[in-house]
């Protein structure tokens, strides 16, 4: 960084210096180009006769500026010159251009021992004939020095910018390098299993900061899917323990007591069976719970929120004697996975049928909860309910708590959590005025595809 940074400013203070350059020396030989065209106009408004009076008139009465000198080579070989021109006279190159001056004006830079001089040769003419020579010259040792201050000034500002940008830039880098490194060193030590690391705050909000609290998300997310990993492990290896282990028993106790009974084989196979399809269902179910946390699991499309609501109704009659009724729904149109909701419903529904008994009521209805508009979806029924202090664990996996009287695979509201949880939404568990409990689906005011009626509850 510091050699490019040391090229790119020394380019721009040498472009610098040759602008400055060539600006200071047009502008010097446009003056002494002036001064020619001077002595031309009074050369010829005063003709070719007593030239050496006129000479030494012009050059007494004009003003020339400090490092600018005019010299003349009148016919005869006179010379004249302004003020302070006899070590110019003194120069060879000076001399010979007196003495055998171009054809045409010509501009040259010679050197002379004070220093570098500009000159600007040019015949002087009569009758088409070369009579004589005017040569005017401009001192440029006071631009030389100009030259020099800003060559000298050009790079004490290049050496400052190249040391700020260079000191600056170091800096940066060892404290982006420095997080960096801290960010590599936790990684892989969390790697090496512990998982508890974080980077916590970096004490900065730019990018570095950003980056060290996204990684600490990231973490804390891995952390929470490898623990409920963990815990589900723990779960399906008891739940799963219990059928395989009634079904070894009785079998042992049918291998002991020999196979000749049929009656026997025959209540043993229905034990068996019977655990058997447990299994399929809990396996099934876990199943559904592992492929929530995929990418693309849902399949949204817009759906009219009544008539999804009314089939599920429908579908609900024949899971048991209840009077199954639909409530109040709004004229909404809701953006989600139909199949997967109607399906998180019925499991509602499902719920509410194994804690009531016959011509207990069921009821499903919706609202649109104001202020954020969320979309809540409800599973009312006329059962015991549920005890506000078992609300929190009935969410989780393997839990049955009023399910005393159908044994279930205790995954049902934990399915209805992951339909919820993948649509951005939640489950929440309530009251219900047909006095028993009420299962709600919450959905995110971004379900809402389009909105028929809004009447603020």
């Amino acid at each position: 960084m510091a050699v490019l940074l040391a090229i790119v400013l020394g380019m721009s203070a040498w472009a610098t210096w040759v602008s400055f350059s060539r600006r200071t020396t047009s502008q010097a030989t446009e003056q002494i180009s002036a001064s020619l065209r001077d002595v031309s106009r009074s050369l010829g408004s005063r003709g070719m006769t007593d030239l050496g009076t006129w000479a030494l008139r012009y050059l007494s009465i004009t003003a020339l500026p400090a490092d600018e000198h005019v010299l003349l080579e009148l016919p005869g070989g006179t010379r004249y010159g302004s003020e302070g021109t006899n070590r110019l006279l003194k120069s060879p190159q000076v001399a010979a251009l007196l003495a055998h001056p171009p054809a045409r004006s010509t501009t040259s830079t010679i050197s002379t021992t004070d220093g570098r001089t500009l000159v600007l040769a040019s015949p002087i003419r009569s009758s088409g004939k070369q009579v004589g020579s005017v040569v005017v010259t401009y001192d440029l040792r006071s631009l030389d020095r100009d030259r020099g201050r800003v060559l000298a000034l050009v790079l004490v500002e290049a050496g400052i910018a190249l040391f700020v940008a260079v000191v600056g830039t170091y800096l940066l880098l060892r404290r982006l390098l420095g997080t960096i490194g801290r960010i590599t060193t936790t990684a892989r030590t969390i790697s090496e299993g512990e998982l508890d690391l974080r980077l916590g705050d970096q004490g900065s909000d730019d990018e570095v900061g950003e980056l060290a609290e996204t990684f600490d998300v990231m973490l804390d997310r891995i952390d929470e899917v490898m623990g409920s990993q963990r815990q589900l492990l723990s779960d399906v290896s008891h739940q799963i323990k219990t059928p395989l282990t009634v079904m070894r028993g009785h079998l042992e106790v049918l291998q002991r007591t020999g196979m000749d009974d049929p009656i026997e084989v025959e209540r043993t196979m229905r034990t068996v069976v019977t655990e058997i399809e447990h299994l399929a269902v809990l396996t099934e179910d876990l199943l559904f719970l592992g492929r929530s946390l995929e990418p693309g699991f849902l399949d949204r499309a817009p759906v009219a929120l009544r008539v999804l609501l009314g089939e599920v109704v429908a579908s609900a009659l024949v899971l048991g004697p209840r009077i199954v009724t639909l409530g109040t729904v709004p004229d909404l149109v809701i953006d989600v996975d139909e199949l997967k909701i109607r399906g998180a419903l019925l499991n509602l529904v499902d719920n509410a049928v194994r804690a009531t008994v016959d011509g207990d009521r069921i009821e499903l209805s919706a609202s649109l909860r104001f202020p954020l508009r969320e979309v809540v979806l409800t599973v009312s029924d006329s059962g015991p309910g549920i005890p506000l202090a078992d609300r929190d664990r009935v969410l989780e996996r393997f839990s049955r708590p009023r399910s005393e009287v159908r044994a279930g695979s205790g995954l049902g509201l934990a399915i209805v959590g992951s339909v919820a949880g993948a649509h951005g939404g939640r489950v929440e568990l309530g009251d219900a005025a047909l006095g028993g409990l009420a299962a709600s689906i919450v959905l995110p005011p971004s379900s809402v595809a389009v909105m028929a009626e809004l009447e603020e509850e």
